[in-house]
């Protein structure tokens, strides 16, 4: 039973009595019971004036709980002229002042902390209390190559390709590097926060391509200008002196003639291998910046299609060229681009070796270039090292080929790729 009324029961069964006692009053002492009538009215009076007073304080809790549930913090009360309900009046208005600042200040903190979170150039991966994707940004997205319709709700061991692997194990507090096809270098975080008293953690990757990517350059840079420098320095003077040599084999026997002519040919031949095994590395540091013009790929792709024709045809590589004949024209640096396209194509019929296909397609919107090949694919610890200095897997390889093509396409600011699909296939595409 409410406290109104019990209120209400008490002053009526009050005033039942009393009346009942005034009416036996009426027939012994009628002064009494105008008395009585009078004090019965009074008494009325000052119930229903108490029950004002009592009743106004519980509708104005009831009216503020009701707002506070329905997270209304806008609705002020205005003080009535008594003084203890305008003490509660004051403590509530208060309050309600204070719930609604907090409110907007975290309503703007939030709305400029999703804002950040969406303009961060690192990838940022929300999870939920059970460890699986809640929100993602845009450039996470980008990183991860996956809308995030398709990244809500799973598990980070469950992302595509190396990702998945590599965050499976991520440990709060230890930073983790991942480099994808040997060009692309991330490093992830683990962090954990507090959500409604309870931990959750979120997953930020930091890209390091460009940055790393500039580092190599100039270490490996210094090194091939100096060894450069000292090698094409001490080749020239022993080829020098080696050509002064070939003047004193008439002095020999003829019978020793052959054997000191050859030996002084071959060591010259390798000497000049050596100058232009070192001439390979300069050239790769030297690269000059792309002067971009204009160009028909499809003109460019049928060059290159003719000059490997001869190398292609003793090994028994078909090719397949499935360009329109609609000319593809977009702008880059022909030789450059040549000489990039070359190395890529060579590496495809060396890895076809004998007997195979290279299918070259191109797509006008977006302007693309597919080069692919059906000989052996690539093992996840290669694609991881695709694009390195120095890697390779041929027995003679100097590593430089891969590194040429990755500087050259970022230069024009091409984005590229080399993987194997699903159909066993290894292709190059490369995104004008």
């Amino acid at each position: 039973m409410s406290l109104r009324l019990q209120y209400l029961l008490f002053v009526t069964i009050i005033h039942a009595v009393l009346i009942a006692l005034a009416w036996q009053l009426r027939t012994t002492n009628l002064p009494l019971f105008f008395g009585s009538e009078i004090l019965l009215l009074i008494s009325s009076a000052i119930a229903v004036q108490l029950y004002r007073g009592f009743v106004r304080p519980f509708q104005l809790i009831a009216a503020g709980t009701a707002a506070i549930q329905a997270k209304d913090f806008s609705m002020k009360f205005v003080p009535v002229g008594q003084r203890e309900m305008d003490q509660l009046i004051h403590v509530y208005n208060e309050m309600i002042d204070a719930l609604r600042r907090e409110r907007v200040s975290q309503h703007e903190k939030s709305f400029l902390l999703e804002r950040l979170i969406q303009a961060s150039p690192a990838g940022i991966l929300i999870l939920n209390f059970d460890g699986r994707i809640e929100g993602v940004n845009a450039a996470a997205e980008r990183m991860l190559a996956q809308p995030a319709a398709a990244l809500l709700g799973q598990t980070p061991a469950q992302l595509p390709a190396a990702w998945g692997p590599a965050l499976a194990g991520l440990v709060e507090g230890q930073p983790q590097a991942l480099r994808l096809s040997g060009l692309q270098t991330y490093r992830a975080h683990a962090t954990p926060f507090l959500d409604r008293g309870f931990t959750r953690r979120f997953i930020l990757l930091e890209e390091l391509t460009q940055e790393l990517m500039k580092q190599e350059k100039e270490a490996y840079g210094k090194l091939i200008r100096m060894m450069s420098h000292e090698i094409n320095n001490s080749i020239g003077a022993i080829n020098s002196i080696l050509h002064s040599f070939q003047h004193y084999a008439p002095q020999l026997t003829p019978a020793d003639q052959p054997d000191y002519t050859q030996a002084l040919d071959v060591s010259i031949a390798r000497n000049t291998q050596l100058a232009n095994f070192i001439a390979n590395f300069a050239h790769l540091v030297r690269l000059p910046p792309p002067t971009p013009q204009p160009t028909d790929l499809h003109a460019l792709l049928r060059g290159i299609c003719r000059l490997l024709q001869p190398q292609s045809e003793e090994r028994g590589v078909k090719w397949h060229l499935e360009l329109p004949p609609i000319p593809l024209v977009a702008a880059f640096d022909a030789q450059q681009l040549e000489q990039a396209l070359l190395n890529v194509t060579k590496n495809a019929l060396e890895a076809i070796g004998h007997d195979g296909n290279i299918w070259v397609r191109t797509t006008a919107q977006p302007p693309t270039l597919v080069i692919e090949n059906d000989g052996p694919g690539l093992t996840p610890a290669v694609s991881q090292q695709l694009f390195t200095p120095f890697f390779s897997t041929k027995r003679d390889g100097q590593g430089i080929g891969l590194t040429l093509v990755r500087d050259i396409l970022l230069a024009h600011g091409f984005r590229f790729r080399l993987a194997t699909n699903e159909a066993g296939r290894t292709a190059f595409v490369i995104e004008f």
